[in-house]
């Protein structure tokens, strides 16, 4: 096991009272900016509970040399839509400000996410110029764009979601088709998208593995690298598997060197 360093509950960013922490994964030693990786946990929007990624995936991303950061976000009850959204992309403009102190490159800076936290990682990787997504209050003058997406069991569709009685919370009781279609990452699918890395299991009942697949087929049609995993008979929570988790720190590692380093090499040149 690569030695590695570990920061935990760090405040990052302050929406009135609330305030928003992350645990930082480093090797402990870079040579050199290495890239980063915000990853946001799952919990159906209503909690977003990052104390599983410490084990999962931040030491297991840190060992392989990259600096992840496990982050959260403001959950139904605490706030409505666009709140976790606009939460995201402060982290992310934290992590970019922040980057000598992290030791990453600034443009070489993915997010990822599992369930809930993949849909915000993949609307966060598209959803580039709404305004309504990107409250600046803090690092205003810096950009929330990422070079990379990673979406494990990710929601990418709202469409059959919002109207339902326990997103009422989140969306009110008769969300417009526009605020839907604006919420749901497959709106974004475009030529314009980052690179992404999708995982599902096949006997996923919570988020079904079809939507994903969809996913992959609207990014591949608009001509984006993108990456499909799935994983036979695997269940929602197939990561908690430490077998699993390992497979799958292991693709997001690859996937990583596959893109997120190329891009900040040509960004450097």
């Amino acid at each position: 096991m690569s030695a590695i360093r570990i920061e935990e509950h760090v405040a990052v960013h302050q929406v009135g009272v609330r305030t928003l922490h992350v645990d930082i994964f480093q090797p402990a030693k870079l040579a050199g900016p290495v890239p980063g990786l915000l990853f946001l946990p799952g919990g159906g929007w209503r909690t977003a509970d990052r104390a599983p990624l410490k084990e999962r995936y931040g030491i297991r991303l840190a060992e392989r040399g990259y600096v992840c950061v496990a982050g959260e976000y403001r959950v139904m009850e605490e706030a409505p839509w666009p709140a976790p959204i606009q939460d995201v992309k402060a982290l992310i403009r934290w992590m970019r400000a922040s980057h000598a102190r992290l030791g990453i490159d600034p443009a070489a800076l993915a997010i990822g996410g599992k369930s809930a936290g993949g849909h915000l990682a993949l609307l966060a990787a598209g959803s580039q110029g709404v305004a309504a997504f990107d409250d600046a209050s803090d690092h205003a003058e810096v950009s929330s764009a990422v070079a990379a997406v990673v979406g494990i069991a990710p929601v990418s569709d709202l469409s059959a979601w919002a109207y339902q009685p326990r997103m009422e919370p989140l969306f009110g009781a008769h969300p417009t088709p526009e605020v839907v279609q604006a919420a749901s990452p497959i709106t974004y699918a475009s030529s314009a998208y980052p690179p992404t890395l999708l995982m599902h299991g096949t006997a996923d009942e919570t988020v079904p593995h079809a939507m994903t697949r969809r996913m992959y087929e609207a990014l591949e049609q608009a001509g984006v690298p993108v990456d499909l995993h799935l994983y036979a008979g695997q269940d929602h929570f197939f990561d908690r598997d430490p077998l699993c988790s390992e497979a799958v720190a292991n693709a997001i590692a690859f996937f990583m060197a596959r893109y997120v380093q190329v891009q900040a090499a040509t960004a450097a040149d």
